[in-house]
């Protein structure tokens, strides 16, 4: 598999681009607003993904996934797709081919197979800019002092000027795997494959590791941290709290996260008897399933009536967050010029106990509105109370 990289050097010579007619359809190469990272994969999924496919994962691996986001959200590519390039590319890291572990190559930059193992890296973030470098440099874009020498000889060579020059339109990744692994006609359906096996059982799971978005992206924080081995995850669950961004503000159904409830007092964070993770990540199609629909519209913590089961008036913003439960709550709170509705996942049996602790340290003036058995359940009322408008 990993042998196959690098011979497009001597297929660059080809001048209009010929794809298989079963090549399976991959997206731009470049962001743009039409063509954006779900806002599913997130790096906590992803990073559950592959873990799920390779359960005896290296823990060098263990921040890959966010790495792909830190450096694919500078560079402006589609790393998703990138990321399932890299998982094909690997055997989901557990590297059968020519390239070893000990590269940090998950590309195969410069393998060109006969046992010719390629570029070596020295971190794992290099070797992940490394390959988004490459894949943005086949765009036509200039990389400036890439990291891999493979990306620097290409560009000097002018080897994919000719194929570029045939191209009508965005370069794709489609168009991208047919020169990478030219002799591999099913190249790009195996990278389709790999996306539609994380959408299917992945995409519309709760993020195990919202924290991750926000380390992606640099957010400070004043936490301080400790040696123990639980200040980091805690850490990370607070700046979660203080990064959280809306990702399309005028889309009503966008926000789920919990960016305009912060600004937390002292008080207020001790309030809570344990920080939730909150994700940021948008919910495009809210889940089907509602088969464990069960309401509950009288709570220890707030008792609900008829009308806030209705529609809100008025903006409204939908978010999630949680403290790991399989139950959820929903709760109304006022913020921003608006009514929010976070759906909270909670243990059982610690309904008013965690619903209280949230409500104390990030919706103030809240209150608790319904009770169901799943987070779908939930999620699916949110979405009938703030419909899109």
């Amino acid at each position: 598999m990993l042998s196959r990289i690098g011979t497009y050097v001597l297929a660059a010579a080809i001048a209009v681009i010929s794809l298989p007619a079963a090549a399976a359809q991959l997206p731009p190469i470049k962001v743009s607003n039409s063509n954006k990272v779900p806002a599913c994969a997130t790096p906590g999924r992803l990073q559950s993904f592959i873990k799920s496919r390779n359960p005896s994962l290296n823990r060098n691996y263990d921040d890959l996934a966010m790495l792909y986001m830190r450096h694919g959200e500078d560079l402006g590519v589609r790393w998703d797709i990138a990321f399932f390039q890299m998982v094909v590319e690997t055997d989901t890291l557990r590297y059968t081919g020519d390239v070893d572990a000990r590269q940090f190559n998950f590309a195969g930059l410069g393998a060109t197979g006969g046992g010719v193992k390629g570029e070596r890296f020295r971190t794992v973030s290099d070797g992940v800019r490394a390959h988004l470098e490459h894949v943005l440099m086949y765009t036509g874009t200039h990389i400036d002092n890439p990291v891999a020498e493979r990306t620097r000889k290409v560009q000097e060579w002018q080897v994919l000027a000719k194929f570029q020059r045939s191209i009508r339109g965005p370069m794709t990744f489609t168009h991208l795997t047919s020169q990478w692994a030219p002799s591999d006609r099913r190249y790009s359906d195996d990278i389709q494959a790999i996306a539609n096996a994380f959408n299917r059982s992945f995409c519309n799971a709760p993020d195990p590791n919202p924290g991750l978005i926000a380390k992606a992206r640099g957010t400070k924080t004043n936490v301080a941290a400790t040696a123990s081995q639980q200040q980091p995850k805690q850490q990370q669950q607070k700046v979660a709290v203080a990064g959280a961004t809306v990702l399309n503000p005028e889309d009503n159904r966008s926000g789920l996260g919990a960016g305009s409830l912060t600004g937390l007092s002292k008080a207020a964070q001790t309030a809570a008897e344990k920080t939730p993770t909150l994700g940021t990540e948008q919910a495009d199609t809210p889940p089907a399933d509602q088969s464990a629909k069960t309401t509950k519209t009288a709570m220890a913590g707030g008792a609900a009536n008829a009308a806030e089961l209705k529609p809100a008036q008025g903006k409204c913003r939908v978010w999630t967050a949680s403290y790991g439960g399989a139950k959820a709550i929903i709760i109304k709170a006022p913020g921003d010029g608006m009514t929010n509705f976070t759906v909270l996942d909670v243990h059982a049996g610690k309904e008013k106990r965690e619903a209280d602790a949230y409500i104390a340290a990030y919706a103030k003036g809240g209150s608790t509105i319904g009770e169901f058995d799943s987070p779908t359940a939930a999620l699916d009322k949110a979405f009938e109370l703030c419909p899109e408008k």
